[in-house]
């Protein structure tokens, strides 16, 4: 019973050692071959488990997210170069033995997927410069979201519909993008209203002031600021300027929104009337009364 179980060891082994390919004048076994998705799938476990430590470290020391993200990348593209050699390196294989098919791979890789790898180069430009985060309020052409995730292909932007959308890294940095948060989160917002002739101009500006420090969103510093803007066709117009610290348009939205909603219940506890448009029509001639029977 052991001479068979050792003669079956002895089989698997030589199944095993059996020279499936050379290359360089270096055999490669069956067993080379199949211990290859082992080496693969430890390597990638272990770059998972390492990529997940070294955030939750970071994370734990409320290290910016841009950052982590970045670190998270190089310590991932390092991992897999180091898979890369080590199964290499186990089968005997030198690395100088692909370097007349590497080439050529690139060259053909090159010309058939140049906007992969100009999307592939710009997220990495994007993770290395930061001129757009994590958290950022972009305006792209006629889309407006919030930044969830930059990867080395695509950006993911949440709109501000609720809709997830993917945005090729090069169109980032090849086209305009408005970024809201770049360097702070203060956005200024305007209020226009008009109100009708006789009204007292010096009261109005004292209440649409009024209405806008009384909103916690108003920043004291700078200070807003009402101007009498003109006399319009049908209304005289004030304006009124004031700076919220706010991460997305909704907050811009609501802020305007509260303003109005307080601006109209001083207007109505004064009398103040909001001016609509008024035609005068003139008649040539005279009218006359048609009493109908």
């Amino acid at each position: 019973m052991t001479i068979d179980f050792n003669m079956a060891i002895e089989k698997v082994k030589g199944i095993l050692s059996y020279s499936v390919i050379t290359v360089s004048e270096q055999p490669i076994s069956l067993g080379d071959i199949l211990f290859i998705p082992l080496l693969i799938f430890i390597g990638l476990l272990l770059t998972k488990w390492l990529t997940q430590f070294i955030s939750n470290r970071l994370t734990t020391k409320k290290t910016d997210p841009n950052v982590i993200h970045l670190i998270q990348r190089i310590v991932y593209v390092l991992s897999i170069t180091i898979i890369i050699i080590s199964i290499l390196d186990f089968m005997n294989v030198p690395i100088a033995a692909f370097a007349f098919l590497s080439g050529a791979i690139a060259i053909g890789f090159g010309f058939g997927a140049q906007n992969i790898i100009n999307n592939f180069i710009s997220g990495w430009i994007l993770m290395w410069e930061r001129p757009i985060r994590i958290g950022d309020f972009l305006e792209v052409e006629d889309t407006k979201g919030l930044v969830e995730e930059i990867n080395t292909r695509s950006t993911r932007i949440k709109r501000v519909d609720g809709v997830h959308l993917l945005i090729p890294n090069s169109k980032l940095l090849e086209n305009t993008v408005i970024n809201w948060t770049l360097v702070d989160q203060f956005v200024r917002c305007s209020i226009t209203v008009g109100v009708a002739y006789g009204s007292p101009a010096k009261k109005v500006a004292e209440l649409i002031m009024q209405a806008t420090v009384e909103q916690q969103e108003a920043l004291k510093d700078p200070k807003p600021l009402v101007t009498f803007d003109d006399f319009g066709d049908n209304a005289l117009m004030f304006q009124v300027t004031f700076w919220i610290s706010s991460q997305a348009e909704s907050g811009l939205r609501v802020a305007k929104s509260n303003v109005r909603f307080r601006l109209e219940e001083l207007f109505e506890q004064h009398d103040i009337v909001v001016a609509y448009p008024q035609r005068d029509i003139h008649l040539d001639g005279s009218l006359t009364l048609v009493k109908s029977e």
